[in-house]
């Protein structure tokens, strides 16, 4: 029989890199740490970490278990949310969310969700999917509001195992000029064309992003101004410092002085959906704020306040994440 604090244990070494960090974070001692793991490599007859001089990586074996690790911790935490609930006979749902998603989808989203399941208690945690995707994993929230590019979702260490993405709105970025810019009137953009521009962010995770769509266009970006924010970022276009690619999600309010322009096919997309893990059956409270958040983001105008709406997808596909 696997030990569950063995387990435990291999996580963090997974999730710290090194037997001394994974130590520090459970509270134990290296040499602890270090038993703990060659306990579990005996029982299982594997290695399930390489040790060299620059800390410890993962072999198959221990990805495979550290999987399993986030299932087992995910699968507790939930049980000790039903025991919780056997006592006071209300049902608690933690949810978490990126800032722009907070602002636009989940208010309806709670509020569908309180009408139909008045005695749940609500949690809101904000937060980057890197940092929120994994708290899903270990059962720390029920789920997560998230998104990505055209990359895999950002899962941090570990496997993905048992975690499942269902897909809520295709969030097109568009192009955001002053006002008086040449070419603010035009009812579509190639990123080409935009060569000579100087850049603001309005996140800061659209950097590499940008400079991807802008290496396919023949161009390095020259970026004037980073900012975590995308309505400072147009506050800043506005001022006339640059143009920026903000998605059509972050256009409301709009702000004075700007234009919004939709980029030509492919367009730049940002992905929005819910990460969730388990068996929803098994847990209605999720599945019925699933439901809020899928109605919500059926409701949701993409229009941009300066430019032409953009009409949302198909709401109803799930894919497994990271494909």
């Amino acid at each position: 029989m696997i030990d569950v604090q063995r387990l435990r244990v291999l996580r963090a070494v997974a999730e710290h890199g090194s037997f001394s960090k994974a130590a520090a974070a459970l509270h134990l001692t290296p040499s602890a740490v270090s038993q703990h793991v060659a306990l579990l490599e005996r029982s299982l007859g594997v290695e399930v970490v390489a040790r060299s001089t620059r800390g410890v990586t993962l072999t198959e074996a221990g990805r495979i278990m550290v999987g399993a690790a986030e299932s087992v911790a995910a699968e507790l935490a939930h049980a000790r949310q039903r025991v919780e609930q056997l006592g006071s006979g209300r049902t608690q749902l933690t949810v978490a969310t990126f800032s722009t998603g907070g602002r636009h989808l989940l208010p309806g989203a709670l509020a569908r969700f309180t009408a139909a399941c008045p005695r749940t208690l609500l949690h809101v945690r904000e937060g980057e999917p890197e940092t929120t995707l994994p708290l899903v994993r270990q059962g720390a929230v029920d789920l997560a509001l998230a998104y990505h590019f055209d990359g895999p979702l950002p899962l941090g260490p570990g496997p993905n195992t048992g975690l499942t993405w269902t897909a809520l709105l295709e969030d097109a970025l568009h192009v955001v000029l002053p006002q008086a810019h040449p070419l603010a009137t035009r009812e579509s953009l190639d990123i080409a064309e935009l060569a000579a521009e100087p850049w603001i962010l309005g996140c800061l995770k659209t950097e590499a992003y940008l400079h991807r769509y802008a290496e396919r266009a023949g161009f390095t970006p020259d970026v004037r101004g980073s900012t975590t924010d995308y309505f400072f970022a147009r506050s800043l276009v506005a001022a006339g410092m640059g143009v920026s690619l903000i998605p059509s999600i972050a256009l409301v309010p709009s702000v004075p002085g700007v234009r919004v322009v939709p980029v030509k096919a492919p367009a730049p997309t940002r992905y929005i959906g819910v990460a969730t893990i388990g068996r929803h059956g098994e847990r209605p409270h999720v599945a019925a704020f699933l439901r809020a958040l899928r109605e919500q983001a059926a409701q949701q105008d993409l229009s941009g306040p300066d430019g032409p709406a953009r009409m949302p997808p198909d709401h109803t596909t799930g894919r497994a994440a990271g494909t």
